[in-house]
C-alpha cells in the first residue's frame, strides 16, 4: 500500500474521479497497472468495480492517503501539511489563528510541534545545509548566477514605502486591496436552500464557479509578483539601472513576457543579452585595434592612451569654436575660461556654455519615424526641422490656414495667429513659408 498522497490538501488540486467525475477526497484509489496517465477512482466507484477502457476491476491498486505519522506519532502527515499551510496563511507567531484554522490541535500543540520539528530540528538544518551545498556545486560552473528574491521590507502602515508596495502586508502575504477586490460581493446574497429549483440551483453553482475562477486569477497575479520580486519596487528599479542603456530598453520591452517565462528563465534571458552586448562591444574594440594595425595588448594600451589624448585636444578645439559664437558676450567668455581650466585639471563632465540671455538654440528636430513625414516635400521637411514642429501638427496648421485663405480670399498674419494658438515666432515662420510657396495669399495694401 502506497500511503503517500502526491496532491495537496485543497480538493481542487486533485484530479477528478474517472468513474463519477467528482473531486477526490482522501482516501482514494490509484490503479497500479494503468499508465502512463494515472488512473484514479473514488471509494464508491472502486467498490462498484468500475471499469474503463484498459482498466479492469481486478487490477492491483494503491490506497492514496495522508493518514500516517511522519515526525510525531500523534501528528498525521495531513496535519503536518495543514500546520505548514496555516503558518503561511496566518504568519509565524499567530498560533491562536493557526490553531483555529487547523481545528484539530490547540494553540500550545501547534507552537510546540512547529518549534520542535521545523525550527530547532538539527536533522532539518543539516538536510537544508547539504541541499544548499549540493545546489551550489551544481551551479558552480554556470555563467549566470541567480538569487531568489529576499523577504520584502515591513514598512509602517500608510508610510511612503507602504504606498510604493501597494499596501502589501508581508506577514500575511496579502494586499490591503486585492486584485478584483469586490469579487466576494457577488456571493453575499447567495444562499442554497432546499426549495430552489434545478435551474436556480445550477445558476448559483455557476456563480460560485465564476467566483472561484476570479480567485484563481488573483492568486496567479500574486504569485507572479512574489516570484519576480516586484514587491520591493525600489530595489527592482536599482537592479534595472545596473544594465547598459540598450539592455534597459530590452528589459522594459520584455517585461510583459516575464510572467510567461518565469523568474529564473527571464533573468537568464536578460543576463544573456547583457553579456551579448558586452561581447559585441569588446569585439568592436578588437576590430578597431586590428584596423589600426595593433596586434598586442601592450600596443592597445598605448593606443587607448593616445586616443584619449586626441579626444581631449579635439574637445578643446570644439570649445574654442563654440566660444567664438559668444565673442560679444563677456559672461560666456568667462564660462569658457572656467571650462578650459576644468578640462586641464582632468574633469571630463563639463556643463555647456550658456549666454547671458539664458537661451540656447535647440538642435533641428529629427523627423525619422514620425507620422506624416512622407506627406511633406523637402522644403516642408526642412521647415519642420528648423521650427521643431511634428509633421502631423504642421499639416493641420497648413490645412487650417489654406481653408481660411480660400474663404476670405487672402490671409493676414494676425488672422493666422488667431487660428493656430502656438508660439508667435513659429506662426510667423509658417505663415511666411506658406506665403513664399504660394499656398496662401497676402491681402493687397
Amino acid at each position: 500500500m502506497d500511503r503517500l498522497a502526491p496532491y495537496g490538501n485543497d480538493p481542487f488540486d486533485k484530479p477528478p474521479c474517472r468513474g463519477c467525475s467528482s473531486y477526490l477526497m482522501e482516501p482514494y484509489i490509484k490503479c497500479a497497472e494503468c499508465g502512463p496517465q494515472e488512473f484514479f477512482l473514488c471509494l464508491q466507484c472502486f467498490s462498484r468495480g468500475f471499469e474503463y477502457k484498459k482498466h479492469q476491476s481486478d487490477h492491483s491498486y494503491e490506497i492514496m492517503t495522508c493518514d500516517f505519522p511522519v515526525l510525531d506519532p500523534s501528528w498525521t502527515a495531513q496535519e503536518e501539511m495543514s500546520l505548514l499551510e496555516a503558518v503561511m496563511d496566518c504568519g509565524f507567531g499567530n498560533w491562536q489563528d493557526v490553531a483555529n484554522q487547523m481545528r484539530t490541535k490547540t494553540k500550545d500543540d501547534c507552537e510546540k510541534h512547529y518549534m520542535k520539528h521545523f525550527i530547532n530540528n538539527p536533522l532539518f538544518a543539516s538536510t537544508l545545509l547539504s541541499l544548499k551545498q549540493a545546489d551550489e556545486e551544481k551551479n558552480a560552473d554556470t555563467a549566470i548566477p541567480f538569487h531568489a528574491a529576499e523577504d520584502p521590507p515591513r514598512p509602517t502602515f500608510e508610510s511612503l514605502l507602504s504606498r510604493d508596495m501597494a499596501g502589501y502586508m508581508p506577514a500575511r502575504a496579502d494586499f490591503i486591496e486585492e486584485f478584483d477586490n469586490y469579487a466576494e460581493w457577488d456571493l453575499r446574497d447567495i444562499d442554497f436552500v432546499e426549495d430552489d429549483s434545478d435551474i436556480l440551483h445550477d445558476l448559483k453553482i455557476a456563480v460560485v464557479d465564476i467566483y472561484h475562477s476570479r480567485l484563481k486569477e488573483r492568486q496567479r497575479r500574486k504569485r507572479i509578483i512574489r516570484d519576480h520580486g516586484l514587491i520591493n519596487l525600489r530595489k527592482f528599479q536599482i537592479l534595472e539601472r545596473k544594465y547598459p542603456k540598450d539592455v534597459q530598453e530590452l528589459y522594459e520591452t520584455m517585461r510583459r513576457f516575464a510572467r510567461i517565462l518565469g523568474p529564473l528563465e527571464h533573468d537568464k534571458f536578460i543576463e544573456s543579452h547583457a553579456l551579448e552586448f558586452e561581447l559585441r562591444r569588446e569585439i568592436k574594440r578588437l576590430q578597431e585595434y586590428r584596423t589600426s594595425g595593433i596586434k598586442t595588448f601592450c600596443s592597445a594600451k598605448i593606443y587607448d592612451r593616445l586616443k584619449k589624448s586626441r579626444e581631449e585636444e579635439r574637445m578643446k578645439r570644439n570649445m574654442l569654436s563654440e566660444v567664438l559664437q559668444y565673442i560679444q558676450d563677456g559672461n560666456a567668455c568667462q564660462q569658457w575660461l572656467k571650462r578650459q581650466a576644468a578640462i586641464d585639471s582632468g574633469v571630463h563632465h563639463i556643463a555647456p556654455i550658456v549666454s547671458s540671455s539664458g537661451r540656447r538654440s535647440a538642435p533641428p528636430l529629427d523627423l525619422t519615424g514620425l507620422p506624416g513625414t512622407e506627406k511633406l516635400n523637402d522644403k516642408e521637411k526642412e521647415l519642420c526641422q528648423m521650427v521643431r514642429l511634428v509633421p502631423g501638427a504642421y499639416l493641420e496648421y497648413k490645412a487650417a490656414l489654406m481653408n481660411e485663405c480660400n474663404k476670405q480670399g487672402s490671409l493676414r498674419l494676425a488672422q493666422a495667429r488667431a487660428l493656430i494658438k502656438i508660439d508667435v515666432n513659429k506662426t510667423r515662420k509658417i505663415y511666411d513659408f506658406l506665403l513664399r510657396e504660394g499656398f496662401i495669399i497676402k491681402p493687397h495694401p
